[in-house]
């Protein structure tokens, strides 16, 4: 008998399409049932009584940039506190700078009237 030279090819793709089958019917036999969740709210415990992209009042956005001002310090403040003792005098006077920026802009949202909730 003769073997042809598309023998091993045949064999191949005959050999590749069986695993696809087989994987395919593993993933069938082994999937999960998605079902959906009949549960209430994950976090507060209450049902939710707007949209959960709705949009914020605008008195938080003063708020939030009083809150990452702070933020920032504390950012700044960490890797200082490494450094400060090699550094000197000269990484106190900075932090203090730094310090004393962020307390007129906490001044100023104060006059602004960021802090006030009426």
């Amino acid at each position: 008998m003769q073997t042809s030279d598309w023998e091993p090819v045949l064999a191949l793709l005959v050999l590749v399409s069986g695993a696809v089958i087989l994987l395919h019917a593993l993933s069938v036999a082994v999937r999960a049932v998605r079902e959906p969740l009949h549960t209430g709210p994950f976090s507060g415990g209450l049902e939710p009584t707007e949209h959960a992209l709705s949009r914020f009042h605008v008195r938080w956005y003063p708020v939030t940039m009083v809150f990452l001002a702070f933020d920032m310090e504390m950012l700044f403040m960490y890797p200082w506190t490494k450094v400060v003792s090699a550094v000197g005098t000269t990484a106190v006077v900075e932090m203090f700078l730094f310090l004393g920026i962020l307390l007129a802009g906490v001044g100023y949202a104060w006059r602004e009237g960021a802090f006030r909730w009426s």
